[in-house]
């Protein structure tokens, strides 16, 4: 179940074209795929896409060639997923509704598990904990998981850039950042370009201390 100001914030819809500009590939887009072409084995390797939005990432994996499924805990962004398989039938790829800690996905059945969303959005290290342990259990032995988190110190420089710190309602919540990573939009409503629930990682977050590394490859990034 997602958190209510998690899905009112994706409810806008705006995710869907954030990671595009006038129909081309913004920076997040084009720095993401070249980090993880590094590290995910050649198509046509099974990937699952765990909180894959509306399908950005998935379409490109799937005009490369991968067997791509995509999961997604809002049903906005399956429906758009849906949309945009459509508009590319010759590299098809599948998108359904699931929790990252319960995909219907076969036990090491998958060459690749990426979570470019899922970690941050989970606010406690249970739950976080929970989606990378079910990574590992559908992922292949050797396979690899790619997970992102967002920076501890992303309002801080977010603010400094557009000029928010003079706000105390935004600069108090770059401060909680700073403590507990702990991110919660004070006024959703009126400011939903300061992002919605999330928690916001160190660095040394990285490190996969859940033990779900075992015969896996684990990437971070973020």
């Amino acid at each position: 179940m997602v958190d209510d100001p998690i899905a009112a914030h994706y409810e806008l819809g705006s995710e869907r074209d954030r990671l595009f500009r006038e129909g081309e590939p913004r920076l997040e887009l084009t720095r993401t795929l070249e980090l993880l072409d590094r590290f995910l084995p050649s198509a046509p390797a099974r990937l699952i896409d765990v909180g894959g939005g509306p399908g950005a990432y998935a379409g490109i994996w799937a005009r490369r060639g991968y067997d791509v499924h995509l999961y997604d805990l809002l049903e906005l962004h399956v429906q758009q997923a849906q949309q945009a398989a459509h508009t590319q039938p010759e590299h098809p790829f599948t998108a359904a509704v699931a929790d990252a800690r319960s995909i219907p996905e076969p036990d090491a059945s998958a060459d690749v598990v990426v979570l470019l969303g899922p970690l941050y959005h989970l606010t406690e290290q249970t739950q976080r904990a929970s989606a990378l342990l079910e990574a590992r259990r559908i992922l292949k032995p050797g396979g690899v998981v790619a997970a992102v988190g967002i920076s501890r110190f992303a309002a801080l420089f977010d603010g400094l850039w557009q000029g928010w710190l003079s706000d105390p309602l935004f600069r108090g919540l770059a401060e909680r950042d700073l403590v507990d990573g702990q991110h919660r939009n004070p006024d959703p409503v009126r400011y939903p370009q300061w992002f919605t629930t999330a928690y916001f990682h160190r660095p040394e977050s990285s490190q996969m201390k859940s033990g779900v590394q075992a015969s896996t490859r684990c990437r971070c990034t973020g």
